[in-house]
């Protein structure tokens, strides 16, 4: 054997060990966050679920059982989802997206009605939410098909199509419902999947331009919405009505001060915040954890974003780097939604926060999506 050849054997044993190592701190970036926000989740739920659940169920237990039990099926997810080659939802990509539009269009015409929005479907003693799902088939349709098209995709017509077949009609469902945080969450996963597969900035344009049309014509058909607006501008003109949520989530975040008033102290949750152990959780968390512990939340959603973020540099393809990144666009997007509207940094939308909220479909879709990541991180060729 030459010192030629020696040296490029062990030029490449270096090079896979620096592979090696590189995959297992994007890993370390992506699960260790995840797991302490499952932690921090369950935690926060316990306390703020405990006075609602008692009043409703007579067990003030009832939350915290039941979102454990979702988290075991989410794990479950996880540990499937991180098996499964994600080259295979390239293949389905079509079916996925059938789905999803199935399940959407149910929800209209039988699905349960909750806070004036039809969202939920009922299967035995089970309630799902399609809308989460709707998510991450999206983002799977437009990573194959936008990458399938290439350079096809300047023309106007091979572009738009798959398009308005996907985040065009789900989001015309979402928006029946209405759920207009969804939907908005949606488009924001599908804008970051087209710009990473190359799409042409110009068409991109256009839709945003489209988007932000059809989020005011939204706005202006559902008083509501309307209204959450003008709550977000000034909360405090109708503290006891339309900004009351908004109001009280400041008061509980302000409470809190930099460490807290202890686990299981909270006072917003005895009926003075509404929703607190699924959309506003993140208000109890800074009541009882303080500025530090809110920070720290923050810090963990923002190192799964970095995690993510380099898996999908490091993708072996095209598909896998735009399915990461739309990935990551929704779940570190949809954080940053969800805080913001707790902090009154940003209207109330009604979405949840990833991995901490309450909420069964959410967790597990969420999880799942996570173990897509994973797989992604772990493919060798």
């Amino acid at each position: 054997m030459t010192v030629t050849s020696i040296t490029r054997k062990r030029a490449e044993q270096v090079a896979s060990e620096h592979e090696v190592l590189t995959r297992r701190r994007s890993l370390a970036l992506l699960l260790a966050p995840v797991a302490l926000l499952l932690l921090i989740g369950l935690g926060a739920l316990l306390s703020a679920s405990s006075v609602e659940s008692l009043e409703r169920f007579g067990d003030s237990l009832y939350y915290f059982r039941r979102q454990t039990m979702w988290l075991g099926a989410g794990l479950i997810a996880l540990v499937i989802s991180a098996r499964v080659p994600y080259r295979l939802y390239q293949r389905w990509a079509i079916p996925i997206l059938a789905v999803s539009l199935i399940g959407l269009v149910s929800v209209l015409l039988v699905g349960i009605v909750g806070g004036g929005s039809r969202r939920w479907l009922a299967i035995g003693p089970v309630t799902i939410q399609p809308s989460e799902f709707s998510k991450f088939a999206v983002i799977v349709f437009l990573s194959a098909v936008m990458i399938r098209k290439g350079d096809r995709a300047n023309d106007y017509r091979h572009f738009f199509g798959p398009v308005i077949a996907s985040v065009g009609i789900s989001g015309l469902l979402l928006l029946s419902q209405p759920d207009l945080g969804t939907a908005m969450m949606l488009s924001f996963a599908a804008l970051a999947v087209l710009l990473v597969s190359g799409a042409p900035l110009r068409y991109v344009g256009g839709l945003i331009a489209a988007g932000s049309l059809v989020v005011l014509i939204s706005v202006w058909r559902f008083s509501y919405q309307f209204d959450r607006i003008m709550a977000f501008v000034d909360p405090f003109a109708d503290a006891t009505g339309d900004g009351y949520q908004p109001v009280q989530a400041m008061y509980a975040l302000g409470t809190g001060g930099w460490f807290g008033i202890g686990l299981g102290e909270s006072r917003a949750r005895w009926a003075y915040l509404p929703e607190a152990h699924t959309d506003f959780i993140f208000a109890i968390i800074g009541e009882e954890m303080g500025l530090i512990g809110a920070l720290g939340v923050i810090l963990l959603f923002a190192t799964f974003t970095v995690g993510g973020i380099v898996i999908a540099i490091r993708a072996k393809d095209l598909f896998g780097r735009c399915l990461a990144v739309g990935i990551v666009a929704w779940i570190g997007g949809q954080a940053i939604i969800n805080i913001g509207a707790v902090t009154g940094a940003l209207p109330i939308t009604g979405i949840s926060l990833p991995f901490v909220s309450s909420g069964g479909s959410a967790l597990i879709v969420s999880l799942s999506a996570t173990g897509v990541l994973i797989n992604i991180a772990r493919s060798d060729s």
